[in-house]
């Protein structure tokens, strides 16, 4: 498996911690050469820093995935580094869960800005030098509330079903180009995104959901498994949950 790993590119957003985090360890620990993303300068860096102490290559760029620009230096920057792109993951993600009647309109067009337009400006960035190519991968983190809703949850929801959406119309379009499309939908994952709940009671609630939550190494290893798949296997979405997670 690793063998069809090693050697590719990869850009990662939302590398700084998490499920970009394992993912990026991972996939550099299999020979993949990295292009990591993320806001905060300081967690990239020494992530960086890991990979590289471990023999790996990483290349580390601040974004902020809201501005179109970061996004595309962040991917041109991979270009320039390794000379192609061959996986690009769309990590990045908020979860600032509240019911409508609370109106967090703030909050919900940072969701928008984030989970949905971010993952747009990833495949703006990407497509024309895989198509040039004609070859890539584009994997795209949505979550179990891409599939289901819950009180409180329906902005984000949307935003993850909105992922789904994108990303099946992405792979129809791309057959042409020999380019494959994943989708991959977390249940309760031990990352960050529960600290994005500022809510009370439903902090309260994605807590007693998250203690169950299963390691974020999981789904860096789901996402090895599609990118080491032969090109003629397009793997095109996963759900991953902790086994004891009704949600």
């Amino acid at each position: 498996m690793e063998s069809r790993i090693a050697g590719k590119v990869v850009v990662i957003t939302g590398a700084s911690s998490g499920i970009g985090e394992q993912t990026a360890k991972h996939l550099a620990g299999a020979g993949a050469r990295m292009a990591l993303g993320a806001r905060r300068k300081d967690r990239l860096a020494a992530l960086g820093d890991a990979i590289r102490r471990s023999g790996g290559q990483s290349r580390e760029f601040v974004t902020d995935v809201t501005r179109r620009g970061d996004v595309e230096a962040l991917v041109h920057g991979a270009r320039e580094a390794y000379g192609r792109v061959d996986v690009l993951i769309n990590n990045a993600g908020i979860m600032p869960l509240s019911p409508f009647e609370r109106l967090k309109v703030d909050d919900w067009d940072r969701m928008m800005d984030v989970n949905v337009k971010g993952v747009l400006y990833g495949i703006a960035a990407v497509l024309p030098m895989m198509k040039e190519q004609k070859s890539g991968h584009i994997i795209n983190v949505s979550s179990v509330a891409g599939h289901k809703v819950r009180p409180g949850n329906a902005v984000y929801a949307a935003t993850k079903h909105a992922v789904r959406v994108i990303s099946e119309g992405l792979r129809m379009e791309v057959k042409p180009y020999g380019i494959r499309t994943t989708i991959i939908s977390p249940g309760a994952v031990a990352t960050e995104l529960a600290d994005s709940v500022t809510e009370p009671d439903l902090q309260e609630r994605t807590r007693a959901l998250y203690a169950m939550a299963i390691p974020a190494d999981v789904i860096a290893r789901a996402i090895a498994y599609v990118i080491a798949e032969p090109p003629e296997v397009d793997v095109n979405e996963i759900l991953v949950r902790p086994t004891a997670q009704e949600f």
